[in-house]
């Protein structure tokens, strides 16, 4: 397989994407490339929500960027390449038909490559990112760590998932494993791996539009607060009845709801500023509050 080159100027930049598995469905890598940074600063791979939004979300993590000398990329999935939760949040997994697709097509590989590319390019010596996503994108990024190796990976937020596929292998895909091929070895690497869970306490709207509310989605909880401690509960609870090691963490960030901006600006915090949660007026001062 071709790696394909991304070299970002300094500043912003737009750039084109073309995934070797996927030809047909072009992305956009939007990127932050702060004067300070160079090839051996850490690389930050942004998942947007589910407007698609990958030049916003970039501009959530430009403040950081400047203050850490980060390189930002955030892959974007067009509703036009990636229709409907299936292309994005649910990574091609499951076909029109119902069943599920070959691993290699899933869209959860993307990231990995783009960071391949962003090292062919020169932007960059890592060989691990940091990903953050957000919403829907915190979905894409947890069900990456479900289905994905875990090598080019750093350090993994998923930050206020609507809906979370569960580590069961009896129930199936998007809601559990069941069906994908896996078995208990892949939910020992997933469980093995430090997972970073991000809930605003005050993500607790129950009537959002935007909220999943099919059935197995309602199961985990009313609202996406409390959708992420079920998830939590429910992978340590298995890892220990399965005799896993386990090794996620839930971290709680107070005062914010559904917000992309202000969660952004938590990550940020954690990751590059000692494990720091800052406090609600902090984060929330002048967020948009994105999906």
């Amino acid at each position: 397989m071709t790696t394909q080159t991304l070299s970002p100027a300094f500043g912003r930049s737009a750039l084109p994407f073309l995934d070797a598995c996927h030809p047909d469905r072009p992305l956009t890598v939007h990127c932050y490339r702060p004067e300070n940074h160079r090839p051996e600063n850490p690389v930050v791979l942004v998942q947007h929500g589910m407007l698609r939004n990958g030049d916003e979300y970039r501009d959530f993590w430009i403040p950081a960027a400047d203050r850490h000398g980060l390189l930002i990329a955030a892959p974007t999935f067009s509703d036009a390449a990636f229709p409907t939760v299936d292309g994005y949040n649910n990574g091609l997994v499951v076909a029109a038909d119902g069943s599920i697709t070959p691993p290699e097509q899933w869209a959860y590989a993307v990231p990995a490559r783009v960071l391949a590319a962003l090292r062919a390019g020169g932007a960059t010596t890592r060989q691990q990112a940091m990903l953050y996503g957000h919403s829907a994108g915190g979905q894409f990024a947890h069900r990456l760590l479900a289905t994905q190796g875990h090598a080019p990976f750093a350090a993994v937020i998923a930050a206020n998932p609507g809906w979370y596929t569960l580590p069961d292998l009896s129930r199936r895909f998007p809601e559990g494993l069941g069906g994908t091929g896996f078995d208990d070895s892949r939910l020992a690497d997933w469980f093995r791996y430090p997972m970073q869970i991000f809930a605003g306490d005050q993500d607790i709207e129950e009537n959002d539009p935007n909220l999943p509310a099919q059935p197995e989605a309602l199961e985990q909880g009313p609202h996406r607060y409390a959708r992420a401690t079920f998830m939590f509960l429910f992978a340590r609870t298995q890892a220990a009845a399965l005799g896993m090691e386990f090794n996620w963490t839930l971290t709680e960030v107070p005062g914010v709801g559904h917000d992309g901006e202000a969660m952004s600006r938590a990550a940020a915090a954690f990751w590059f500023e000692g494990g720091r949660i800052p406090p609600a007026e902090e984060l929330v001062s002048g967020a948009a509050g994105q999906l």
